[in-house]
């Protein structure tokens, strides 16, 4: 059973009421989806998109009961504003973007996102198109393998540890990489992380181009928002909440210009007000419960 995370507070971030539009961006388990209907009822309406084709059968027979309050399409995070467009959802009351893994696909050992189950090397979100992990990471060169794991993973050494992974190929399954890495990367006293753990985030983050994908989507959710609208955006690591909390600012602020002698005009109007000055965590009742839930962030704003 997936757990949504942060389930009260995101309630509490997006205020849904009847007759509202909402967007989320990342279907999952459509925990939060379910709530954000229920509060919104009896008129509110919902657009769920996730890449995840097995995720979008899911969460379609799970909201079924919402009738057609409740849309369910495939769609990258990047892509569903064109689509919510095209669906009549513009000026929408609320937009969220659950960023993590769900449990099932954690926990779906034929989907190769885990290093604790055993399956093939995939980590696609969307598997029926695209380069795999396997497919990566058997061709590429160990300057780019290195990079990769130094800018999405942060994992120490980085050279040996594509040294190891490159001398270990051809890999095919989550079996073999988790071998690779901890061939010459153990985990440090008192650590929590597994090496592995920071390797599988960093072929994740290539194979779906998840970071470009975000940082190309969080403007285009802001321009979607009504006056009054929220975005909230739950990230699980830095380099996630860096883009969203750049991309926040960035939308926050206005911009002057002094033209010839004359009073300084505004070329850029702030868009939004940044509601999370710090993000919010989970509470250590949450994080104890649900241990998956112990790195999320959620970050919040609302249109001017």
């Amino acid at each position: 059973m997936h757990v949504p995370v942060l389930y009260t507070e995101v309630l509490e971030a997006l205020q849904p009421k009847p007759g509202g539009a909402f967007i989320d961006a990342t279907l999952g388990g459509a925990g939060h989806a379910s709530a954000i209907l229920q509060a919104s009822g009896p008129d509110g309406r919902l657009l769920g998109t996730d890449a995840d084709i097995a995720a979008v059968a899911r969460c379609t027979e799970r909201l079924r009961e919402f009738g057609s309050r409740a849309i369910v399409r495939q769609s990258w995070l990047n892509e569903t504003p064109t689509l919510a467009t095209e669906l009549g959802f513009t000026k929408v009351d609320g937009v969220l973007m659950d960023l993590g893994l769900s449990s099932f696909q954690l926990d779906e050992a034929e989907r190769g996102f885990s290093f604790m189950r055993e399956g093939p090397l995939d980590m696609r979100f969307d598997n029926t198109k695209g380069m795999s992990a396997a497919d990566w990471v058997n061709a590429a060169d160990m300057p780019s393998m290195a990079q990769a794991l130094r800018d999405y993973g942060d994992v120490a050494n980085p050279m040996r540890v594509a040294e190891a992974i490159y001398k270990a190929r051809p890999l095919k399954t989550t079996h073999d990489l988790r071998q690779a890495v901890l061939s010459i990367a153990r985990m440090g006293r008192g650590s929590r992380i597994n090496p592995a753990t920071l390797v599988f985030q960093a072929l994740r983050i290539v194979v779906n181009d998840e970071l470009r994908r975000l940082s190309e989507a969080v403007p285009k959710y802001i321009d979607l928002l009504k006056s009054g609208g929220r975005l909230a955006i739950i990230s699980f690591h830095s380099l996630e909440d860096g883009i969203v909390k750049r991309s926040f600012r960035d939308a926050a602020e206005s911009e002057s210009a002094q033209f010839g002698f004359g009073d300084a005009q505004a070329v850029r109007e702030a868009k939004v007000h940044i509601l999370t000055k710090k993000p919010i965590q989970p509470t250590e009742a949450e994080s104890r419960d649900n241990p998956r839930a112990r790195s999320a962030r959620l970050r919040v704003v609302q249109r001017i």
